[in-house]
């Protein structure tokens, strides 16, 4: 067993709601963690016990799965969209809440979903969108892009889009708009499973934040 515990937090929307829940289950990362200047990507924990790591979103599901973190916080679509077997989320922690849909061009003349049986659809979650198509009758073809999905069917490279959704501005802004909902999305906790079996501390983190999750509901 290590000295310390690792812990993955994603960069971008999810952390600000994270940290507050993270504090309450005891992970409070040291102050340096909170300077905007400060480029590291890994911190202790104010009382020495862990290390936190900062890293993308897909990043954290991949570190913990391989056993590098053994514990971490992210969306719901990246559990979903990995599905790696080694992968445990068993705490929905109620904050990070938006929705992975389906977009495409505002008044475009497009054939309606139900009338087609293949299309392009651009998108950093191939594994989901696939999936759900194919639920629909539908054959879809991935265009993997990591950011600025709106552009893809302007520029011709994808007839629709699937991404996440929160107000739908960014959508609206570039002449997008959302034509159907895949699934709802909210951030969890994940463990690596083996870590859950052989070291008690991690059991210890998952009634932590299960409490907290529990206290919210109350």
């Amino acid at each position: 067993m290590s000295n310390e515990l690792t812990f993955a937090v994603p960069k971008g929307r999810i952390l600000d709601e994270a940290l507050p829940v993270m504090a309450r289950a005891g992970v409070v990362p040291e102050a340096a963690f909170h300077d905007k200047g400060n480029r590291a990507l890994s911190f202790a924990s104010e009382d020495g016990q862990m290390r936190i790591i900062r890293v993308r979103a897909f990043d954290v599901a991949t570190f913990v799965a391989h056993g590098a973190a053994q514990a971490g916080i992210v969306g719901s679509d990246v559990v979903e969209e990995f599905d790696y077997a080694e992968l445990y989320a068993p705490v929905d922690l109620d904050i990070g809440h938006c929705r992975l849909s389906v977009a495409e061009p505002k008044n475009a003349a497009l054939e309606p979903m139900g009338k087609i049986s293949h299309l392009r659809v651009a998108t950093k979650y191939p594994g989901i969108t696939k999936r759900w198509f194919e639920s629909q009758g539908i054959q879809a073809e991935c265009v993997k892009l990591n950011g600025a999905m709106e552009l893809a069917p302007s520029l011709g490279l994808s007839q629709r889009i699937v991404d996440l959704v929160s107000t739908g501005r960014t959508l609206a802004d570039n002449g997008l708009v959302e034509c159907a909902q895949i699934q709802p999305v909210s951030a969890r906790l994940i463990v690596n499973r083996a870590a859950l079996k052989t070291d008690p501390r991690v059991s210890k983190l998952v009634e932590a934040f299960r409490a907290v999750a529990q206290s919210k509901d109350a």
